[in-house]
């Protein structure tokens, strides 16, 4: 199986350089690479961030944002008055200020420790940022950077869809499932379907559309 090349260029659409360097050191530290195979940097999370940025999501289009702003409670869910594009454009920005009076370097030149202990400070709340909480921030990382390891590649991360490879999960359902409905505790281990897969015609479909896995070997 062949490992995906960590040079990957890519025409970002809200993120710029120093916010995409930021991101690619930041995305590495909570889900690096190991002996497990590729972590969240190679798998293009941060393009998939950009992208979802750029979106109706990134500028919370749908979203009531009249207020009255409160500090809800953790079953609430977000509570901000600032969007996702803000909140990243403002937080990076601030974070790499703290980084600079603390360490003298941006956050992308520290070392993977000094990096860790900013993460676990913004994480804490350690970290006093002029705009928002630090904790709110790192919230909104570490969800984004889960969803874009995981997500379909058709938004942009799990690249080469090593997510998937790394849980075994098998992507889009295929019809030949119902034939294995009798086993129990066997492993289905199969290359995973994408639905860019599908898409780009880079999977077997059979008549109904589902598409034909492959079994590992």
């Amino acid at each position: 199986m062949a490992e995906p090349s960590t040079a990957h260029a890519h025409a970002y659409s809200f993120l710029i350089q120093p916010e995409v360097r930021f991101l690619d050191a930041a995305v590495a530290r909570l889900i690096p690479a190991d002996e497990l195979g590729p972590g969240a940097k190679e798998a293009d999370v941060t393009y998939f961030i950009d992208q979802q940025l750029a979106s109706v999501w990134g500028m919370h289009g749908r979203n009531y944002r009249m207020g009255p702003w409160q500090e809800g409670t953790p079953q609430q869910g977000f509570q901000s008055p600032l969007t996702p594009q803000e909140i990243y454009r403002a937080a990076i920005r601030e974070t790499n200020i703290y980084c600079t009076k603390q360490y003298g370097k941006r956050f992308d030149l520290l070392t993977p420790e000094q990096q860790d202990e900013v993460l676990h400070a913004l994480e804490d709340n350690k970290i006093e940022l002029e705009s928002l909480s630090s904790k709110l921030f790192f919230g909104l990382l570490l969800r984004n950077t889960e969803e874009g390891f995981f997500a379909d590649p058709m938004y942009g991360g799990n690249r080469d869809k090593v997510g998937w490879k790394l849980i075994g999960f098998p992507g889009v359902a295929s019809s030949s499932y119902a034939e294995r409905m009798a086993e129990h505790n066997v492993p289905y281990r199969v290359e995973p379907v994408s639905i860019l897969d599908i898409e780009q015609g880079r999977a077997q479909v059979d008549a109904q559309g589902y598409p034909k896995h492959v079994k590992l070997k």
